[in-house]
């Protein structure tokens, strides 16, 4: 917009507000001059007489008496000498200029969409409300209703001289409607109400009426992409598209996971058309709808992260297909997705072929943390290896956690660069498995010298993946996998503490699988469960903690029916999931001869927990005391030989002596102690609770006191 003061001053009901492009300065004045006729006529008919507006008056009854007064007021608008002049300059027919008018101007939008006068006219009435703070009581005294102070199709009927022609235009279909130029409500209507808003958002009314390019408030700037050149597929992909300027929507899926390089893959193409690129930035101003009738205006392409994506669909629910601005807007959209069920099904003109985002493997992960952190890399330089494997992320999030990082006052430590690293993962699997923190940072899993040996070697291996595959060169051979382990044994010797202690000695996040949530009966979800769950975990080295494993990685079974079949599906899936997965797989059972063999043989690690012997199992009942408790008086080789129990019972057995011993000392805090008998009488009721028979003479010398229990326990 501009303020030349050789227009004339009838372009709108503010002064000083001119539109540069001719069309639009035109259109402008066609509805301002119409309303202040159709002002001057309502005043006389309302009798109004010199009021600045007529008042309101029975809507009902004006609508009844319209026809009644057709002839009167086409006399008021032959007679009434402001209304004659008024007339004449709605008369005044267009003056064109041999100069072309700019792309994505009023002008332009005309010649595009080769609009008539009345389109023409209902555009302009809907822009006038974006730019004119003054026309509001304008146009809600023309609809005789104060709370109406936008323009409807009911106005554009009464300003224009052949009302029918505005039937034409009542169609969600018009090119108006369809190309997002106006709109009812936010996202484009099946079908339009005469009462209701047409709305041209600022940004489209700018654009329009300007020469001055339009700023896009919900656009992100974005920049060419680093290096590296496009696949075959992608080259392919671009260079259809550069064939010619798009006659619809053309939507391009481009898949990988999350941070792993979409945008660059967009922008390399958008080079190879010749078409700038937007990216949609919810809650900066424009919706996706409007942002793409900006792009069409401006000659734009659309860009929508993966995080949009996946956001949009979890919240909302809906199809992949409602996230897409209207099919009709002709854009290239280019869509960043993490799998397939997120590409819209779409007819052929509007679906490309997919393409897929280039491997980020290891190397270029270490090459790009260097770059970013190039003043720390020497310093940070061992760090910076482990953590290229440790953390898989893309090049734009190793880029925010640099520049994170460097914003620092001084160097980062190694901790700093993890928990940076950490604060990026945000695994979305809390309603698939629980976060488990570490209980045993201060103990040791007690074992048979050979399971002790196999457990060590288990943190050797995962300290030792990185040089492995990367540097003695056995990541592709074997698809950069981590290690799966299976702890397996009776309950309570030691399968958790084992896997707790792993990820305390390993500095890993450990995340129990919940079974219930995984397994579903529903034929195809657990798999899908399953699918989420690895999908998730393999951005960073995690531990997964799959206890009472039997239920899930259960022999398969003879296929009898569609069940059956599926079942089998499901742990051939996991099967696979697991030979790939990159952090360490922990699995736990009881049951281990229930497992399947073909999952059996791809496990790295098999360590059986036997029940402790004597020596092992008085080194567990020294180790689980409390570390302020006395337990001078405790007979550790007596109970060590006299009860043949797991490390679980052990430990519950020390917690209720000690609950016991509490409640029924006199001593005070500083004076916490374990007597005998409160320790046999927690062995009696750990046995019971086991429905383990066990004789008097197991006791000993603390038979009486079992004796004294037995009697209360039978007097109550």
């Amino acid at each position: 917009m501009n303020t030349n003061p050789t227009f004339p001053e009838t372009t709108t009901f503010i002064p000083g507000l001119f539109a540069v492009d001719e069309q639009a300065d035109y259109w402008l004045r066609q509805v301002t001059l119409r309303m202040r006729r159709e002002i001057g006529w309502l005043r006389y008919a309302r009798g109004g007489g010199l009021e600045p507006l007529p008042p309101l008056s029975d809507r009902v009854q004006e609508a009844l008496d319209l026809v009644r007064f057709q002839q009167e007021r086409a006399q008021f608008f032959a007679g009434d000498t402001t209304a004659v002049y008024l007339t004449q300059q709605i008369d005044t027919p267009l003056a064109r200029s041999n100069v072309p008018p700019l792309r994505g101007s009023f002008g332009w939008v005309v010649d595009q969409l080769d609009l008539d006068a009345p389109a023409c006219f209902l555009l302009a009435l809907a822009l006038v409300s974006s730019i004119d703070g003054a026309v509001g009581h304008v146009i809600a005294a023309c609809l005789n209703d104060h709370t109406k102070t936008q323009p409807t199709l009911t106005l554009a009927q009464r300003l224009w001289d052949d009302p029918t022609q505005i039937l034409f235009l009542a169609d969600p279909n018009h090119p108006l409607f369809k190309f997002g130029l106006i709109r009812q409500g936010a996202e484009p209507a099946q079908y339009l109400d005469w009462n209701q808003p047409l709305r041209s958002a600022t940004s489209i009314a700018l654009q329009l009426l300007s020469l001055e390019e339009s700023s896009l408030p919900s656009a992100a700037p974005m920049t060419s992409a680093e290096g590296g050149k496009l696949q075959t597929q992608a080259h392919i992909v671009a260079r259809s598209l550069a064939a010619g300027p798009p006659q619809a929507l053309r939507v391009v899926p481009i898949i990988g996971s999350k941070g792993s390089g979409h945008i660059d893959v967009a922008l390399r193409m958008a080079d190879v058309t010749g078409r700038p690129l937007t990216a949609y930035s919810p809650g900066k101003g424009d919706d996706r709808n409007t942002l793409a009738t900006l792009c069409w205006l401006t000659g734009r392409d659309l860009f929508l992260s993966e995080d949009i994506v996946s956001t949009f669909l979890e919240v909302s629910g809906r199809s992949p297909g409602m996230l897409l601005p209207a099919l009709n807007v002709p854009i290239n959209l280019y869509l960043a997705v993490s799998q397939r069920s997120q590409i819209p099904p779409l007819p052929g003109r509007h679906l490309l072929p997919l393409v897929t985002v280039p491997e980020f493997g290891y190397f270029d992960r270490l090459d790009t943390w260097r770059r970013v952190l190039a003043s720390s890399s020497e310093t940070l330089s061992p760090s910076l290896i482990e953590t290229a494997r440790r953390f898989r992320f893309g090049r734009e999030t190793i880029e925010r956690v640099g520049r994170r990082l460097n914003g620092l006052q001084s160097i980062p430590t190694d901790q700093q660069l993890v928990s940076a690293c950490r604060s990026e993962v945000g695994l979305d699997i809390s309603d698939l498995a629980q976060e488990v923190s570490p209980r045993f940072e201060n103990e040791r899993l007690i074992l048979p010298p050979k399971q002790a040996q196999q457990f060590n070697e288990v943190i050797r291996a995962m300290r030792s993946l990185t040089k492995v595959h990367y540097t003695w060169g056995t990541a592709k051979v074997w698809n950069e996998g981590g290690i799966s382990v299976l702890f397996a044994g009776p309950p309570g010797t030691g399968k958790t503490m084992g896997a707790e202690i792993l990820a305390i000695e390993l500095d890993l996040p450990i995340y129990r699988i919940d079974l219930s949530q995984v397994v579903n009966k529903y034929i195809g979800e657990t798999e899908k469960n399953l699918k989420r769950l690895f999908d998730a975990a393999d951005v960073s080295d995690i531990i997964l903690f799959f206890d009472e494993a039997d239920a899930i990685f259960g022999q398969r079974t003879e296929v009898k029916d569609a069940h059956d079949r599926y079942a089998n599906l499901e742990i051939s899936y996991l099967l696979d999931r697991m030979e790939r997965f990159k952090g360490l797989a922990i699995l736990a059972t009881n049951r281990k001869k229930d497992l399947d063999e073909a999952f059996m043989r791809r496990l790295r690690y098999i360590i059986d927990f036997p029940l402790p012997d004597e020596e092992e199992r008085r080194l567990i009942w020294e180790q689980v005391i409390p570390v302020n408790v006395d337990a001078s008086e405790l007979d550790f080789d007596f109970l060590a030989r006299q009860f043949r129990l797991a490390g679980g019972h052990i430990r519950s057995i020390v917690f209720n002596a000690c609950l016991q011993s509490a409640d029924s000392s006199e001593d005070d805090d500083r004076h916490a102690r374990l007597n005998m008998d409160h320790v046999i009488i927690a062995v009696k009721r750990e046995y019971d609770k086991l429905k383990r028979a066990i004789s008097l003479e197991q006791f000993g010398l603390y038979a009486a006191t079992v004796e004294k229990l037995e009697r209360e326990n039978g007097t109550n």
